[in-house]
């Protein structure tokens, strides 16, 4: 009896302990809104998707895909998604709108979208593209970026003939509507092409004379900061752990997008992932100087009418190994 009593004694003064395994008990429900449907940009969530991670680290995530990639930023700011997956750009114009938004973490710190062109087209570099078609998606800011690149190569804008293509730029690039096209993203419409045989030459904008940027962020709302710290801190740690497996099975990462996106053509994913985790982030940091001088640029292009201090729109401090100020 005495022994008894004993072991209830020390399960009841265990029960009174507070756990500190973010696993014990119920999963904390934990909402991410992707910027475009599920592909290798995504390669470090589905990976700690699949092998338990978000589980492990106490969270049951789920992954909206939003009809419009301009949503998931108006999503977050709404409160209506804890975390939404956008581009440093849409980051700082929303601040610009007032929106209550804050990038915490990068998953791709450097610029996708470029310029492509094929190789029959002749051009031999952006100081052929005089007299030239161009398509574009008709996002200003990308506008902007041609804008700079032309000038660059000393190319008056009226030199060129810009087509806004909307989401069909791989189409008029292909069609021969359009000589080259820019926002096409080098891991994804870059490598479509070479799957293809087309022999496309692709160019960051970063390399024609736009600043260098983050091109996809994880983005929270700014007021919810503080009651969601944890679960932020608990799925990037988990995110981080999602991208390293990544990274070390690429095959496997690629089966698990194509698990997620039954529209996926597995041989051309498993193409696009190869390309994609070489510029993954590993830490999700952000380089605050960087940001500033991208800011600056936006300004100068007529992006925005004023450039908000780096510490409103990044925050490093929820990443894994952050000290919060």
């Amino acid at each position: 009896m005495i022994a008894a009593l004993l072991a209830l004694a020390i399960g009841l003064a265990a029960c009174g302990e507070k756990s500190e395994d973010p696993t014990a008990g119920s999963p904390t429900p934990f909402s991410l809104t992707l910027d475009f449907y599920p592909n290798p940009d995504h390669a470090g969530i589905y990976m700690a998707q699949k092998l338990g991670y978000f589980e492990e680290a106490g969270l049951d995530v789920s992954i909206q895909t939003p009809a419009d990639p301009a949503a998931p930023i108006k999503l977050v700011a709404a409160g209506q998604t804890d975390l939404a997956v956008s581009y440093e750009p849409e980051v700082v114009l929303a601040r610009e709108k007032g929106l209550d938004v804050i990038a915490v973490g990068a998953l791709v710190d450097r610029p996708l979208t470029s310029m492509i062109w094929l190789g029959k087209s002749g051009i031999k570099g952006v100081g052929s593209l005089r007299g030239k078609t161009i398509a574009t998606a008709g996002i200003p800011y990308q506008d902007a970026y041609l804008k700079t690149i032309l000038a660059r190569a000393k190319i008056p804008e009226g030199d060129v003939k810009k087509v806004n293509v909307g989401f069909g730029l791989l189409p008029a690039l292909v069609s021969g509507k359009a000589d080259a096209m820019l926002g096409g993203f080098s891991n994804i419409e870059g490598v479509d092409l070479r799957v293809q045989g087309r022999d496309p030459v692709v160019t960051p904008v970063d390399r024609l004379g736009v600043p260098s940027y983050d091109e996809l962020v994880l983005v929270a709302r700014r007021g919810s900061l503080e009651e969601d710290a944890e679960s932020i801190r608990l799925f990037l740690a988990a995110l981080a752990r999602g991208t390293a497996a990544a990274v070390k099975s690429p095959h496997a990462t690629a089966a698990a997008l194509v698990e997620a996106n039954g529209d996926l053509d597995p041989e051309l994913t498993e193409a696009e992932v190869k390309a994609t985790l070489p510029v993954l982030s590993r830490n999700g940091r952000m380089d605050p100087a960087e940001w500033s001088a991208f800011i600056a640029w936006m300004r100068e292009n007529g992006q925005i009418e004023s450039e908000p201090p780096v510490s409103q729109v990044l925050s490093d401090d929820y990443l894994p190994g952050s000290i919060p100020e």
